[in-house]
């Protein structure tokens, strides 16, 4: 799926937050609705304005963010300190 078509950049909308085209919505509500447990119809109810494909873009998006994201560094927890040390540390092996 080529999200390109679909989710778009605007610093006049959502302070530059990507949204699907046409709309205020952003990828990021779209994953925490999914990631919150609402299946596509559900939010596809919710929001009809938008389409399965809309739906199909963000996660996309998402996907290449990561995949982005992998290949400059290794992931970041919140916490600030570097994954392996997270891990480390919660099992108790720091």
């Amino acid at each position: 799926m080529d999200w390109r078509s679909r989710i778009v950049v605007d610093p006049k909308t959502l302070v530059s937050r990507p949204v699907i085209r046409g709309t205020r919505i952003s990828v990021e509500f779209v994953m925490d609705l999914l990631a919150a447990g609402r299946s596509h119809e559900q939010v596809l109810e919710s929001y009809p304005h938008i389409t399965e494909q809309d739906i199909r873009a963000c996660l996309a998006y998402a996907a290449e963010l990561l995949r982005e994201s992998a290949r400059r560094s290794s992931p970041v927890p919140i916490s600030g300190e570097p994954l392996s040390r997270t891990i480390l540390r919660d099992r108790g092996q720091h």
